[in-house]
């Protein structure tokens, strides 16, 4: 990236501990959005996998899971392609070991986080001098949030990391490094693995209009001819994959913001970004982001009008969580660097708080909190090791999408979970899998496996769900057989502890 190799290497360095220093899952989509998408496309579709030709190795065992939103077309694979890639390639190794399936693709991310945090420098440097760019680069390290997210196989992280890279491409005054194909080719390609990610760049990009001389030159020879190929070979990744023309962004945003069905995996009052989102997305780096926003000359306005402007919008709609906002936390660690340079006597004393109140989040999020979801995966992997495969089957009697699936198994193990798609015909008295089995396990489970053939040799639950079916796991021979630590905050039907029950009469086969 035209820096010191030095300053790289400590990047690299950083972010591949970072990726060994988070063992904890975030949200569903960092998998079933993702990971579960490539390991379907590389291992399991029929045919195998489409795009590598007559290289690829055909795979017909067919397993794997795709959520509604996939059967929707509401998601394009140009994201999970990359990692079905890595996957394939893998597997033309003969090295497709479940350990390297769940990590390489981590490592990835890594590897990209590195370079975005480097390029963050780079812009800096350049628009500023060598002392702030190196209290930018601080905070982007120091940030517990960005520690957190930015190794995870989420469209958010590939979407902050791609902003970053096309924010060092940004034609500001005073930027030498600008290019305007570049920038609008990354923000192009973020926006088609995640529509939201023009959200923080249409600012960005009339500003940029409104100052270009040849605004004719910049609409046709550039915004229009990088928007086509763009789009187009999204259009065509998808063609091959879903096997009919579908155009996933539009689905994307008709479904999110002109349906606003979001609201079905819960809604927040309109002022949450503000008294909560960005606070805790920020959390110490709050005061030197206000400080640098007063501080910072007028040019840099445009970065702050970006993180409001986003702010805003998503504060219109309903649905709201943390990691949506995490593509302004570039905009915001300028700022905090900017204060940190700012400051006279308090500088080393501001270094050191902000870097030991991040620690402890960063490492209580990266290695304690909901690491249940991921360690319980590998009681499951067990399972495939043994002639005993052919018998087993795996029940996870929890929220819907509470842990990752065959991504973390790869093996055609008979696994199922509890549904919960969002109904889109417009029924009022809808009532999805989960709600029904939760409404009365009990009288679920009786109806469910009215015969004793149909029971799963191994069920795997919350601890808090324990003592309502406990009647019902002795009456049916169950053992608990491993219990997996997952959180000290449990909420609702999430319990501090996942149990993995197996039944006694399964071992005497």
């Amino acid at each position: 990236p035209g820096e010191s190799p030095r300053l790289v290497a400590l990047a690299l360095a950083l972010r591949g501990l970072n990726c060994a220093l988070v063992q904890t899952s975030f949200v569903p989509d960092e998998y079933w959005q993702a990971l579960e998408v490539a390991h379907r496309a590389a291992f399991a579709m029929r045919g195998g996998f489409v795009l590598c030709g007559a290289l690829c190795v055909l795979n017909v065992n067919n397993y794997g899971y795709l959520t509604w939103e996939w059967e929707n077309g509401l998601r394009g694979y140009s994201y999970p392609l990359l990692f079905a890639s890595i996957y394939k390639v893998l597997q033309l190794l003969a090295k497709d070991d479940v350990q390297l399936l769940i990590w390489v693709p981590r490592l990835v991310q890594a590897l990209l986080a590195a370079f975005a945090d480097v390029k963050l420098y780079s812009l800096v440097r350049h628009l500023e001098n060598a002392e702030t760019a190196q209290w930018v680069f601080f905070c982007q390290l120091c940030s517990w949030f960005t520690w957190y997210s930015c190794t995870r196989t989420l469209t958010n992280t590939m979407e902050t990391l791609l902003t970053s890279f096309a924010l060092s491409y940004y034609p500001l005054k005073g930027s030498k490094m600008g290019s305007s194909y570049k920038y609008l080719t990354l923000v192009a390609l973020a926006v088609v693995i995640r529509p939201t990610a023009l959200i923080p760049w249409i600012p960005l990009v009339f500003n940029h209009f409104w100052q270009e001389q040849k605004k004719a030159d910049l609409i046709l020879h550039k915004c229009i001819p990088v928007g086509l190929v763009t789009v187009g070979t999204s259009l065509i990744i998808d063609r091959v994959f879903f096997g009919k023309w579908v155009l996933v962004q539009l689905n994307f945003l008709k479904f999110n913001v002109l349906q606003n069905l979001g609201t079905f995996y819960g809604s927040h009052p309109w002022h949450w970004y503000f008294t909560q989102g960005l606070p805790v997305v920020l959390g110490t780096h709050l005061p030197f982001f206000i400080h640098g926003c007063v501080r910072a000359p007028k040019r840099y306005r445009i970065f702050l009008m970006a993180v409001i402007w986003t702010v805003l919008v998503y504060s219109m709609l309903s649905h709201k969580e943390f990691r949506f906002i995490y593509p302004v936390l570039p905009f915001c660690m300028f700022f905090c660097g900017y204060s940190l340079k700012q400051l006279k006597t308090w500088k080393k004393s501001a270094a050191i708080f902000l870097l030991l109140t991040n620690l402890l989040p960063a490492l209580y999020t990266g290695l304690i909190h909901q690491r249940g979801s991921l360690d319980v995966m590998s009681h499951v992997q067990q399972l495939c090791n043994n002639s005993y495969q052919s018998q087993a089957s795996v029940f996870f009697m929890m929220p819907c999408h509470s842990t990752p699936f065959y991504s973390h198994v790869h093996c055609p193990l008979k696994m199922r979970f509890l549904q919960c798609p969002p109904d889109l015909t417009g029924n009022e008295s809808y009532i999805d899998e989960a709600d029904l089995f939760y409404s009365n396990p009990l009288a679920w489970l009786n109806e469910e496996f009215y015969s004793d053939t149909l029971l799963p040799s191994h069920l795997i639950i919350f601890s808090v769900l324990e003592q309502e079916i406990s009647s019902f796991l002795s009456l049916k021979g169950y053992e608990k057989s491993a219990t997996v630590f997952h959180t000290h905050v449990p909420q609702g039907r999430v319990g501090s502890h996942i149990y993995v029950y197996r039944r006694k009469a399964e071992m005497n086969h």
